[in-house]
C-alpha cells in the first residue's frame, strides 16, 4: 500500500506538508539552532514524533488483540542532535509509561515491549542513531 505525502515551500524555512488519503495538513519549520524560529516543529521533530506514535499504535494493537485497555499510556522521545560527521538526529531517547494496572502479567508487559521495539519507525531508523526503549510501569 501506497501513501502519497506532497509538501510545499513557501519560504521563510518553513514546508506545508499535505497527507494525500485525509488531506491533512501540516506545518514545519527550522529549528532554532538551524536559523529557524522554532514555531513549528522541525523535520527531525517529526522523526522523533513519528516513533513516539508508532510505539504507542504498536503497542496498542497488541495490546487490543490481548483485550487490554491501555487508555493513558504515554512516550516521552529526547531527541538529540550532533553536526558529526554531518548534521543528524545522534540519539531518540525514548520512554514509555505503562499504567501498570491495565498489565499486571509479566508475559502481556514482555510481549508489548517486544512489539514497541518492532514498530516499523523504529525498525526504519539508521543503526547509528541511539534508541533505547525505556519502560515504566504506573
Amino acid at each position: 500500500m501506497s501513501v502519497e505525502i506532497t509538501a510545499v515551500y513557501p519560504g521563510s524555512l518553513r514546508c506545508v506538508a499535505t497527507h494525500g488519503p485525509s488531506n491533512a495538513s501540516l506545518a514545519t519549520g527550522a529549528p532554532v539552532d538551524n536559523g529557524g524560529t522554532g514555531a513549528e516543529f522541525s523535520p527531525t521533530d517529526l522523526v522523533a514524533t513519528a516513533l513516539a506514535t508508532c510505539v504507542l499504535t504498536t503497542m496498542g494493537l497488541v495490546a487490543q488483540r490481548h483485550g487490554i485497555d491501555l487508555s493513558g499510556m504515554r512516550v516521552r522521545v529526547v531527541k538529540e542532535m550532533t553536526h558529526k560527521p554531518v548534521r543528524r538526529i545522534a540519539s531518540l531517547a525514548t520512554e514509555i509509561f505503562v499504567p501498570a494496572a491495565a498489565v499486571p502479567e509479566q508475559e502481556h508487559r514482555s510481549r508489548l515491549e517486544a512489539a514497541a521495539g518492532k514498530c516499523p519507525v523504529h525498525a526504519s531508523l539508521h543503526p547509528e542513531i541511539d534508541a533505547p526503549l525505556t519502560f515504566h510501569y504506573e
